[in-house]
């Protein structure tokens, strides 16, 4: 059964206590109907959304560092400020979205529609990322991965 906004406060709940390491269970919200939501500044660090609706939701500040985002609809979302590091973002629908201000540093945007969406000021180099498969808890901060620097002699 598709998980919809209703579903939303106890599967949002349940990943804190997951994240937290306290039992519960990560979201899994993959092909849910969350159209318009109001998931304002929610964290949904590793969350499954896999070809979720999400079309017109408020996604601002949202911690979503190595979600996974597959082809998911976030066409006229607000991702401002969200931090998308890590995130797989492959074949997602983001037209017309607005991502002022993410973090895309290691996104993995192969695919990804981006016609109109507003990136004044977004931030990183959107490399390719693994995708989410794993559903365990973090138990550190991320670091991100190293640049690297060609030299030209």
């Amino acid at each position: 059964m598709k998980k919809t906004i209703q579903d939303l406060p106890a599967t949002l709940a349940a990943h804190a206590t997951w994240l937290r390491g306290e039992g519960g269970d990560p979201a899994d919200l993959r092909g849910a109907d969350l159209t318009g939501a109001d998931l304002h500044s929610a964290d949904l660090t590793g969350a499954c959304l896999r070809r979720a609706n999400l079309y017109g939701a408020d996604l601002t500040g949202a911690d979503l560092r190595r979600a996974n985002l597959y082809g998911a609809d976030l066409s006229d979302a607000n991702l401002t400020d969200a931090n998308l590091t890590g995130a797989d973002l492959t074949g997602a629908d983001l037209r017309s979205a607005y991502l002022y201000g993410a973090d895309l540093y290691g996104a993995n945007l192969t695919g990804a529609d981006l016609t109109d969406a507003d990136l004044r000021g977004a931030r990183g180099r959107g490399k390719p990322a693994t995708p989410t498969t794993n559903h365990q808890p973090p138990n550190h901060q991320p670091q991100p991965p190293t640049p690297t620097t060609n030299h030209i002699p």
